[in-house]
């Protein structure tokens, strides 16, 4: 693995996420982790080098997707591990405690992330197959009615390194319904690598009270305009016609007219709801599927009632801050939920269209212009 990290610039922007992470979690008598707001992201991201790939041999899809994703990342291949477990929506505590044991036997020290590549199974009982294969099974998970789950040190963190550094290895699940899908899928991410789209932020203010909890933290993502990125607050239940998608974030139980969008490559999406993470579709809510099945290279939705905790979902701008910083999809979203047991990561884990780009941050941005008058 290459050991060269270069550190970037704090931007205004970083301090004010770091303090509006504090003020979210003190708002709701959390105790936030120490040294997990306000850092600065270092380093180039991860590469293919740093992420293991885990593929079920009793799923033909599985091995399908993993075998083409590993050919198109250039996973190496002392970092891929074959398992067997059943092909179904939930897998249980003991037959994960056994795939978990041979894939942590079977992945070199180095390894930093993982990507799953199937669909089913998405949950280990209470906890999502995503959050169990990162830190293992935490039976804290499994809360009875609203209450907060573990903190992630990892939240808002410094670095690319995150086993090493906190013990976590951030996971995502290559989910798709056919190897059509996944094999697009896959493709965009890979082609959006340094591509530094030009597009739009559509920050979703909607009318559902409960699931709109989000829309506090816009006016701090405005903050991150520039690059060609635009940042618009449209205060609708759905967006519709538009060809410049790079970010959506909204929060509804069903979200209208996806397929009118034009997704840039490397677009990230997600809407705030109980059951996205249900990737099977046997709720009325939305599966976060549809998301990559309209363009997007990744997607968030958890698989049991979270209750609207802010907290359990992805802070729009720190996953904005991290993904323009030229971290990949899975670091910039694993980086903005502080507590993701219960949340499914879905998607490419290693787009990174910014990466190399040098984004100007808030702070130099103003400097710039005061320099030119």
């Amino acid at each position: 693995m290459d050991q060269t990290r270069h550190v970037r610039r704090r931007t205004l922007a970083g301090a004010v996420l770091g303090t509006l992470a504090v003020a979210l979690v003190s708002s709701a008598g959390w105790a936030l982790p120490a040294g997990s707001a306000g850092n600065e992201p270092t380093g180039p991201g991860l590469t293919a080098g740093d992420l293991g790939l885990v593929i079920n041999q009793d799923d033909p899809l599985s091995l399908q997707i993993g075998d083409y994703y590993r050919q198109r990342r250039g996973i190496p291949a002392e970092n891929v591990v074959r398992v067997r477990m059943p092909v179904a929506a939930v897998l249980s505590r003991k037959d994960f405690a056994r795939v978990w044991r041979d894939v942590r036997n079977g992945l070199p020290s180095h390894v930093q992330a993982l990507a799953l590549a199937w669909s089913e199974p998405y949950r280990v009982d209470c906890m999502s197959i995503t959050s169990a294969f990162a830190t293992g099974f935490d039976a804290r998970a499994c809360v009875d009615g609203c209450k907060a789950t573990p903190f992630s040190m990892y939240f808002d963190s410094n670095g690319d390194t995150p086993y090493k550094d906190f013990g976590i290895r951030p996971t995502m699940l290559i989910a798709a319904r056919t190897f059509e899908a996944a094999r697009a899928l896959i493709d965009r991410g890979v082609a959006s690598d340094g591509s530094a789209p030009r597009g739009t932020a559509y920050l979703m203010d909607t009318s559902d009270g409960r699931r709109n909890q989000r829309a506090g933290s816009y006016g701090f993502a405005r903050g991150l305009a520039g690059n060609g990125l635009t940042v618009q607050v449209v205060k609708a239940d759905a967006l519709k016609g538009r060809n410049d998608v790079l970010f959506y974030f909204t929060g509804l139980m069903q979200v209208a007219g996806l397929r009118t969008n034009k997704f840039l490559p490397g677009a990230l999406a997600d809407h705030l709801t109980s059951a996205g993470g249900d990737l099977s579709g046997g709720t009325d809510q939305m599966s976060s599927l549809e998301w990559l099945e309209a363009g997007a290279v990744a997607s968030y939705g958890t698989v049991v009632e979270p209750c609207n905790f802010p907290g359990k979902f992805p802070n729009v701008p720190v996953v904005m801050r991290h993904y323009l910083d030229g971290e990949t999809a899975i670091e910039a979203y694993w980086k903005s939920v502080m507590m993701p047991s219960q949340g499914l990561f879905i998607g490419e884990p290693l787009a990174a269209p910014f990466r190399g780009q040098g984004w100007i941050g808030i702070d130099e941005a103003r400097r710039q212009v005061h320099a030119a008058r």
